[in-house]
């Protein structure tokens, strides 16, 4: 059993000084690496391993000038091409810095798990210019705090619904996120059984129920290890995934595959993210030592729940008494829902999502997760609550209000849409960024609480200072079953169903764009370069897995009946299941199959055709495997 208490998880910010740092790694022997984690405009981070001993020796060094890379080992394509590739990674020295324990290796002097100090850091490009997503991440967060206190000292209105005196209280903004993780866990091999599954949801057999055998021992072991991090867990439950595990002959469980949730206290903005990136290696290290394998994939079974990263955002002030005061919570928290700076920031995210999705829906993957009935938001519409004493508790919009009345500093908003595999540094920059639009033009127009509310609850066709006239941001009905498809698009504007689509918002939406490029927050170089990296990421995963993944599926679908023993029915569902594969599969010298198509548009870089194929693609796909398991089910 190890010793948690004697274990070293975290070097705070204040302990960031090189004295502190070489006593506290002198303390513990058992960290016996060092790695500067720098984070690309993908969201992937390096992870070298440097030996302590010669961190140490020139610790001051690595702390200034940290160490060198290329661009062919980060996804910066554009910004560090092979003839210009330099890159730099240097530690962040204002965020908790944490060990990455192997608890398959045990330090024979200590009796503890091998340790790598992992140093959150920032990409440099031609020791010039910091790059990736954590400098974007940082350069939005001093954007929004510098400008949301000037924007308050200029409309001083706003005060008249906040316990603050003056703009002259307030010493600092402070922007607050937290993320909720869900994820997949299952024992290896183990095969999804999809109406099962489907049926236990539809049942509800999984959501909070108790947790049995390898997954409450790593669940529980999950929760306390994370808790000597300092990361304050708040909960974990089953989602609402999964089936029950079978206990097998052996006596341990099998056959385990369920859907899990963990949340954890909400901390300032890059700190979040940091946090998000530390627990998803703890969560897989832990089921992994339990023999469960974890996925953080956004829909890794079709036909069954995908798992979603809810991200909360709030904005607080820092008074110069030492009190906090939440900018989105009213005085009068009966009185009114929120306060206008509460309403502008709900409304920025609303207006300007079209270029927000490029950042938080980004893969293929994603995009299975957002279909409507699986309380995955598909329309851009929010929920504030039908009363301000009776909270919204609509799981079908996209961003939600979260507020207590009892709880003023609680006041914040989730956004759905985030799955474990979207960037959180880019969400929380971009999001931000729209929120600023949001609160500088409701500001500026010197609306009161009452006045943005009927903007934000607008009828469709209806003129607003800010918001789109043609178009309604809020309901607080089931926006899925209410609402016909047609009636959706109409209100909501229509969803970007493929990666491609939502790309091609950057450049349809240029007024939009600009929201996110204030202040340089996203140089065009940036966006430019998250724009390829995305681009090929879906191109080549379309071309190179999910094509040969479908034509797998197509092989697997065999005649199991004889002729001379079937029924008419097993002779018409073949024929409609092989006329399927041919489709889809099958060249012919006068026609391509489907698949074939798409690789070719794919080639030609023709990528409006590809996406559009790619739909017919899944909506085939789709009509093949409900045909094949109905066949499968009438054969004796």
């Amino acid at each position: 059993m190890l010793e948690y208490e004697s274990m070293l998880f975290n070097i705070p910010v204040k302990d960031h000084t090189p004295d502190k740092i070489k006593a506290t790694l002198l303390k513990h022997p058992e960290v016996k690496f060092v790695s500067l984690v720098g984070l690309d405009i993908g969201g992937q981070n390096t992870d070298e391993k440097i030996p302590t001993a010669r961190f140490l020796e020139d610790m001051e060094k690595f702390l200034v000038d940290g160490v060198q890379t290329d661009g062919s080992s980060v996804v910066l394509p554009i910004i560090a091409e092979l003839n210009n590739a330099r890159v730099d990674i240097i530690p962040d020295m204002d965020v908790n810095w944490y060990v990455d324990h192997n608890f398959d290796f045990i330090d024979n002097a200590t009796g503890l798990p091998v340790g790598t100090l992992r140093i959150p850091s920032f990409l440099v490009h031609n020791g010039t210019t910091q790059v990736g997503s954590r400098a974007i991440l940082r350069d939005a967060v001093a954007t929004i705090k510098k400008e949301l206190l000037q924007l308050i000292k200029e409309n001083p209105y706003v005060l008249d619904y906040l316990p603050i005196d003056s703009a002259e209280d307030i010493e600092e903004i402070v922007l607050t996120c937290a993320t909720e993780l869900e994820f997949w866990v299952k024992t290896p091999d183990e095969k999804a059984d999809r109406e099962e599954l489907s049926t236990a949801q539809v049942m509800k057999e999984q959501y909070w129920k108790r947790t049995i055998g390898p997954v409450r021992t790593a669940l529980e072991k999950t929760l306390i290890l994370l808790d000597y991090y300092g990361f304050e867990m708040e909960m974990g439950h089953k989602e609402v995934g999964g089936i029950k595990a079978k206990l097998g002959s052996s006596g341990s469980f099998d056959h385990i595959m369920e859907q899990l949730e963990i949340d954890w206290k909400y901390s300032t903005a890059m700190q979040a993210a940091d946090n998000e990136k530390q627990v998803k290696y703890i969560v897989r290290d832990i089921f992994r030592m339990h023999g469960l394998e974890v996925s953080f994939r956004a829909k890794p079974i079709e036909g069954v729940a995908g798992s979603g990263e809810h991200t909360h955002f709030g904005i607080a002030a820092r008074l110069t008494d030492g009190k906090t005061v939440n900018l989105f919570a009213p005085t009068d928290m009966k009185a009114e829902f929120l306060t206008p700076i509460g309403f502008g920031a709900l409304m920025g995210m609303l207006k300007n999502y079209e270029v927000l999705n490029p950042f938080i829906t980004s893969t293929n993957d994603a995009f299975n997760r957002l279909k409507p009935g699986y309380e995955a938001p598909v329309c851009i519409v929010t929920s504030i609550g039908h009363t301000t004493e009776q909270p919204s508790r609509n799981r079908t919009v996209l961003v939600g209000l979260v507020r207590d009345s009892n709880n003023p500093l609680s006041t914040r908003f989730e956004l759905r849409s985030p799955n474990p595999k979207s960037n959180t540094y880019l969400v929380i920059a971009c999001c931000y960024m729209a929120i600023l639009d949001g609160i500088t033009e409701a500001l500026k127009a010197k609306k009161a609480s009452k006045e943005l509310e009927a903007s934000l609850s607008k009828a469709f066709g209806r003129e607003d200072f800010y918001l789109e006239e043609d178009r309604e941001y809020r309901s607080e009905k089931d926006v899925f079953e209410e609402y016909t498809v047609e009636e959706r698009d109409r209100l909501f504007g229509k969803a970007p169903r493929t990666v491609w689509e939502n790309l091609s918002a950057f450049r349809a939406n240029p007024q939009k764009l600009k929201v996110l490029l204030r202040n340089n927050v996203i140089p065009l170089s940036a966006l430019e370069s998250y724009r390829k990296a995305t681009l090929d990421q879906w191109s080549t995963e379309l071309h190179n897995r999910i094509i040969p993944d479908t034509m797998d599926l197509l092989r697997d679908c065999k005649k199991l009946h004889a002729e001379s023993d079937c029924a008419d029915f097993d002779v018409h569902m073949w024929d409609k299941i092989h006329s399927s594969r041919v489709y889809l599969g099958q060249d012919t010298l006068s026609q391509l199959c489907l698949l074939t198509r798409i690789k070719v548009a794919l080639d030609e870089e023709n990528y409006q055709v590809a996406s559009d194929l790619q739909l017919e693609m899944q909506e085939k796909v789709k009509e093949l495997t409900d045909n094949y398991i109905q066949y499968k089910k009438n054969l004796f």
